[in-house]
């Protein structure tokens, strides 16, 4: 739900929104009941809503309630004409609208439904958002350039969850742009033999990695284009290739550098 531009009570009424509602469907499927107190069909559903929820409590279901006179603001943004609404919740979205589901069995029979197609599972759906946390936390940290941390985090991830895919891959990445190839060959090899794992398609991502690793120049190679470069400063195709292979080599910033200054060097280079 967007937050720029509120006042200060429309703010404070997204902020309890997000805490009541928004943060418990991050791992469980919440049932969202727009009511009022003057709503006779309200107070009639509520019964039928609090038993449903308490019978699949241990299947990850939590009901929250949004009085529409209290939260104007928030029953304005799901658009809420008529009450009581009900709405069945995941991951902050909308996945099912459960207002004519007016008795007991109507809304066993959809909530079996979603559940059975959701990653839902009470602890063990906790667990799995947590493991999905900390996957994001290693993608976010190799994005912005410590494949080191990174590659730690992932290892932790795949000691935490062997058969998470995204960790396996992500861990391979880290250690080939750390230019550990040998750790991440051995990284690949154990995700491999994993049978529900080497089928995910986020190792081909990872296998990608190792193939541009084991084109990248060493250090050594790179001297000799950068030398190279230093040497013949109006000499462009010289200048490009130290630029490609410091790219390849991981140094994008001197890369970027280096093609910058043969632009301001000569701006008229490339062109036609």
């Amino acid at each position: 739900m967007a937050s720029l531009g509120l006042n200060l009570d429309e703010q404070k009424a997204v902020d309890r929104f997000r805490k009541d509602v928004v943060e418990p469907s991050m791992t469980s499927l919440v049932i969202l009941d727009f009511w009022a107190e003057w709503c006779g069909p309200c107070k009639a559903l509520t019964p039928v809503l609090e038993k449903v929820a308490a019978d699949y409590a241990d299947k990850g279901v939590v009901l929250a309630k949004v009085n529409v006179d209290e939260e104007q603001f928030i029953a304005s943004q799901f658009q809420v004409r008529s009450i009581p609404t009900v709405y069945a919740l995941f991951q902050g979205q909308p996945v099912a609208d459960l207002t004519n589901a007016r008795s007991e069995s109507q809304l066993k029979q959809t909530l079996d439904q979603l559940l059975a197609q959701l990653p839902i599972g009470g602890a063990a759906g906790e667990a799995k958002a947590e493991i999905a946390q900390f996957v994001a936390m290693g993608e976010q940290v190799l994005g912005e350039g410590d494949p080191e941390r990174a590659a730690g985090i992932f290892a932790q991830v795949v000691e935490m969850a062997p058969e998470e895919a995204a960790a396996h891959a992500g861990l391979i990445r880290a250690l080939a742009q750390a230019g550990r190839g040998e750790d991440a060959q051995a990284a690949l090899a154990a995700a491999e033999a994993i049978p529900s794992v080497a089928g995910d398609a986020s190792l081909a991502q990872a296998r990608s990695a190792l193939e541009l690793l084991a084109e990248r120049p060493d250090e050594g190679e790179l001297s000799v284009f950068r030398q190279h470069a230093a040497e013949n400063p109006t000499n462009h195709d010289v200048r490009l290739a130290y630029a490609e292979a410091a790219f390849a080599a991981g140094q994008r910033d001197a890369a970027a550098d280096e093609l910058l200054a043969m632009i301001e060097a000569d701006r008229e280079w490339n062109e036609g």
